[in-house]
C-alpha cells in the first residue's frame, strides 16, 4: 500500500511537509504559534465546517513549483489545500492584516457589548481575535440587530443576539446526534439559528454544542451567572461512563465542582464528545477520579494565579554556609566612608560628613 505523498510549502517563510489534501490552516497549525491563522468557524472534527467567517484568510504568494504565480485574491486558509511548492503569508501580510482587520469590524457590527455580563468572557474566541485584529472602536451608526432569549432546552440557553452564524452547533448536532432539531431560519441579515415549532434539544450529546460554540450565543444553564471562569481552577478528571469515554474538564473552586466540560486542545476544539450526564448530573468531586491540573495557554486569563499545593523555595544558604545571610556583610568593614567605632544610631542629629573625618592625633 502506498504512502500518502508529502508535499512542502512555507508559510511566512517556515517550511513545513504534510501530506497531501491538508489544507493550509492545518499545514499552518503543525508549526503553530503566531503563523496560525485564527478560526471561528472551522472544526477540525465536523465535516463540511469552514469558510464562514473568513477570519483565516492568507495571501498565496506561489501557488506550487508548477505554477509559481501568485493567487489574484486572499483566500480562506482551512478551504484551500497546499500544493507542493506553496509559499503563503499569514502574519507577514499587510493585505492579511488589514483583511482580518475588516472581517473582525463586520463580525462586531451586530455583536452587544455583554462581556461584563457573559457567561463565555474569559475563554471567547472573538473576545481574543478582536483583541489581536481588532479596533478599539466602531464606525457603525445603526441600530444592530436583536433577538428575543429563546430557551430552546432545560440545560442549554440561545442568545441568538450574541451569534455569528459560524454553524459549528449545527453540524455538531446533525453528525454527532442520532437527530437535528434545530438550525438556521431565514436569510440575509434575518438568519437565525432556532429550534423548529419550538421544540427543545434534548439528545444524550446535544450538551457538545456548548462546547463547540466560540461565542457565548449557547450557555450552560447550571452554571449560568455562577462563578468568572478566572476565578475557577480547572482541573482533568475522569470516570467510568457507559456512554461516553467519561474524559472531562472539571471546573472548581475550592472544593465545589461549579462546571464540567469537555477537554480541549491547543486550538480550543474539544478532543473527546461526552455526554449530558457527565456534563449536567455529575457535579461532586466524589463522582470523579482527579488526574490533576489542566494544561492552560499561560496566556490565558484562566491560567492566572492558577497554582496546586505550592511550596515556599526553602532558603538552603543558611545550611551551606553556616551563617544567616543577614550577617555576611558588615557595612562598616567594606566602606571607605564610614568608620567602624562610629555608630550611626548615636549621632546627634543627621549624619554629616564631619563626623567621619579623621582627625590627627
Amino acid at each position: 500500500m502506498s504512502e500518502t505523498p508529502k508535499l512542502k510549502v512555507t508559510i511566512d517563510n517556515i517550511t513545513v511537509e504534510v501530506p497531501a489534501g491538508t489544507s493550509i490552516l492545518n499545514a499552518a497549525r503543525q508549526i503553530g504559534g503566531d503563523v496560525t491563522p485564527p478560526a471561528m468557524c472551522y472544526y477540525s472534527k465536523l465535516e463540511g465546517s469552514g469558510g464562514k467567517c473568513r477570519t483565516c484568510l492568507v495571501e498565496v504568494s506561489k501557488g506550487s513549483e508548477k505554477d509559481p504565480r501568485p493567487m489574484p485574491k486572499l483566500v480562506a486558509s482551512c478551504r484551500t489545500n497546499v500544493m507542493d511548492g506553496m509559499e503563503v503569508k499569514s502574519i507577514t501580510s499587510e493585505k492579511v492584516l488589514d483583511a482580518r482587520k475588516g472581517v473582525v469590524e463586520f463580525l462586531l457590527l451586530n455583536h452587544p457589548l455583554d462581556c461584563p455580563v457573559c457567561d463565555q468572557a474569559g475563554e471567547c474566541d472573538l473576545q481574543d481575535l478582536s483583541y489581536e485584529h481588532g479596533d478599539a472602536g466602531t464606525r457603525y451608526e445603526f441600530n444592530r440587530r436583536t433577538f428575543d432569549k429563546e430557551d430552546i432546552g432545560d440545560k442549554i440557553q440561545l442568545h441568538m443576539t450574541r451569534c455569528i452564524l459560524c454553524y459549528r452547533c449545527v453540524f455538531t448536532a446533525e453528525q454527532l446526534t442520532q437527530r437535528r432539531e434545530h438550525g438556521i431560519l431565514d436569510r440575509g441579515d434575518k438568519s437565525e439559528i432556532s429550534t423548529l415549532l419550538g421544540k427543545s434539544l434534548d439528545n444524550e450529546f446535544i450538551g457538545n454544542v456548548i462546547d463547540v460554540c466560540p461565542v457565548g450565543a449557547l450557555t450552560d444553564k447550571t452554571f449560568r451567572f455562577k462563578n468568572r471562569v478566572w476565578f475557577t481552577k480547572p482541573v482533568d478528571a475522569h470516570r467510568d461512563c457507559p456512554t461516553c469515554k467519561g474524559k472531562v474538564r472539571l471546573w472548581m473552586r475550592g472544593d465545589e465542582v461549579y462546571r464540567v466540560t469537555a477537554r480541549k486542545d491547543e486550538w480550543n476544539e474539544v478532543e473527546d464528545w461526552i455526554c449530558n450526564t457527565c456534563r449536567f448530573d455529575k457535579k461532586e468531586v466524589k463522582d470523579w477520579v482527579i488526574e490533576g491540573p489542566s494544561k492552560i495557554s499561560r496566556h490565558s486569563v484562566i491560567s492566572q494565579n492558577h497554582y496546586v499545593n505550592p511550596a515556599k523555595t526553602q532558603n538552603v544558604l543558611p545550611e551551606v554556609i553556616g551563617k544567616d545571610p543577614k550577617l555576611l556583610m558588615d557595612i562598616h568593614t567594606i566602606s571607605d566612608v564610614n568608620r567602624p567605632e562610629i555608630e550611626l544610631s548615636r549621632i546627634d542629629g543627621p549624619a554629616h560628613s564631619d563626623d567621619f573625618e579623621k582627625k590627627d592625633k
